[in-house]
């Protein structure tokens, strides 16, 4: 009798032990799938996937199918510095928030202006650049020289940006784009009077593109540009944070910044 209580007990030990060990692995599988960096949500395991349009030379653009520029070099470090593998991608600017809601990306790196409207919908890191909203004419137009010369001007803006609002302080003649970069295109032609967007934006695409333009006034606003995540992810926010300013810190962030600008964007 007393063997097979023994038995018993040895049975009922060993198969406590097997669940034991059993949830152990699950809540480890679970833990390193879903928030194996701290509790970050991330959409591609082992990856920091960041949506960007892939159509605002210098900042994020195809060179051979591939994007490069100042926002996937940034996207890249910062992967790197959390431990995750670089995984950029493009999504229409127009919906590029429905995308990072929808869980299409971790993170949008895509030059995108920290506003308090956005903000509403997403969280920002600290701003990894700082630029402002410009006024571009063409080269041999004489009539705009300050930003009160916009009155009921035709104007040009990248759809879905900040620029709108800008542009709507003067016109209601307001012509949308896919790019800016079409916008500018746009200038010396005559199809739109002015195009307001990013000052780096606007003077890199003089010298990239050789577009007949200038730029006019002082900029409009000075602008914050961070990087949008979820609300639901702070993990991946303070991580990110965290990146930044180690790049900052190390200089690794002033020598990417000069290798496209010539000039550190968090000093402007």
């Amino acid at each position: 009798m007393k063997k097979k209580v023994m038995s018993l007990t040895i049975l009922v030990g060993l198969f406590l032990l097997f669940l034991v060990g059993g949830c152990s692995s699950n809540d480890s599988k679970v833990s390193g799938s879903e928030d194996g960096k701290g509790k970050m949500k991330l959409v591609n395991d082992g990856k920091l996937t960041f949506a960007m349009s892939g159509l605002l030379k210098p900042l994020n653009y195809k060179d051979n199918n591939k994007l490069v520029g100042f926002d996937v070099e940034i996207g890249e470090e910062i992967s790197k510095r959390i431990g995750l593998e670089s995984n950029p991608v493009t999504n229409p600017w127009e919906t590029i928030i429905q995308g990072l809601k929808g869980k299409k990306y971790d993170a949008i790196i895509g030059s995108m202006t920290a506003t308090e409207e956005r903000s509403k919908q997403v969280d920002f890191s600290d701003p990894y650049y700082i630029s402002g909203a410009q006024v571009f004419v063409s080269a041999s137009n004489n009539a705009i020289k300050k930003k009160e010369d916009l009155k009921d001007k035709k104007i040009g803006v990248m759809q879905a940006s900040t620029y709108q609002q800008d542009a709507a302080k003067y016109t209601k003649a307001i012509k949308n784009y896919p790019s800016d970069i079409y916008a500018l295109q746009d200038l010396e032609p005559g199809r739109v009077d002015a195009v307001i967007t990013d000052k780096i934006v606007g003077i890199s695409a003089m010298k990239e593109a050789n577009l007949k333009i200038k730029d006019v006034d002082n900029v409009l606003k000075n602008e914050n540009i961070a990087i949008a995540v979820n609300k639901d992810n702070p993990a991946l926010l303070k991580a990110i944070n965290k990146a930044i300013k180690s790049m900052v810190e190390d200089g690794t962030y002033e020598k990417i910044s000069k290798k496209w600008f010539g000039v550190n964007l968090l000093e402007k």
